[in-house]
């Protein structure tokens, strides 16, 4: 005989758990590619990032595209190699990235403090990167579409306070990031601020 309030107390979280992999499994939002499907190295990253945040920091990689799936998941693991083991990083610097096949990839994700920017704005901001080089181009439609819909994302749930602000990497550092034609389009989003 089975006892149906007890197989629906099982699945329930444990009171204090954390829920599933909160970074991709908000409701209302654009899937998220996970850590885990792009083959990401374990993270060693501990500082919180403070919600909801003010500001959203766009740049871009300034490498290669990418425009499939497994040609995304092979730059995340690229740029995180190189963060990591180049720079001395416990992490890929972004919270998330967007590929020109239309996916968002989880980078740090949501909750944790990233390192695209710097010590100023890291802890205010949250870091979205477009994967390769916008200078000469601009990235697909449906790569700035997944872009605002994670921003979009972030704003339902709180991750981005209600007042937020657009910056282009260029607009906080000294840099060249997010490229001409990705910065062109970015200046004309409603949030954008220089």
């Amino acid at each position: 005989m089975v006892h149906w309030p007890l197989l629906l107390l099982a699945a329930l979280p444990v009171w204090g758990q954390e829920p599933l992999n909160p970074d991709n499994m908000l409701p209302g939002c654009p899937d998220i590619v996970p850590r885990s499907e792009w083959g990401a190295l374990p993270s060693s990253c501990l500082k919180p990032l403070n919600l909801p945040v003010e500001y959203v920091v766009v740049s871009h990689t300034a490498g290669q595209p990418c425009n499939s799936a497994s040609s995304c998941e092979q730059q995340m693991r690229n740029i995180q190699f190189y963060h990591i083991n180049t720079l001395g990083w416990c992490d890929i610097a972004y919270n998330f990235l967007i590929g020109e096949d239309g996916l968002i990839y989880e980078g740090r994700g949501w909750s944790t403090l990233g390192a695209h920017t710097g010590p100023a704005w890291n802890p205010i901001s949250l870091g979205i990167s477009f994967i390769g080089n916008f200078m000469e181009r601009a990235p697909s439609p449906r790569a700035l579409r997944a872009a605002q819909s994670l921003i979009s994302c972030g704003l339902q749930h709180q991750a981005i306070a209600r007042q937020y602000m657009i910056k282009g990497h260029r607009d906080v550092q000294n840099t060249a990031s997010p490229g001409d034609r990705l910065y062109a389009k970015l200046r004309t989003w409603p949030h954008y601020r220089e």
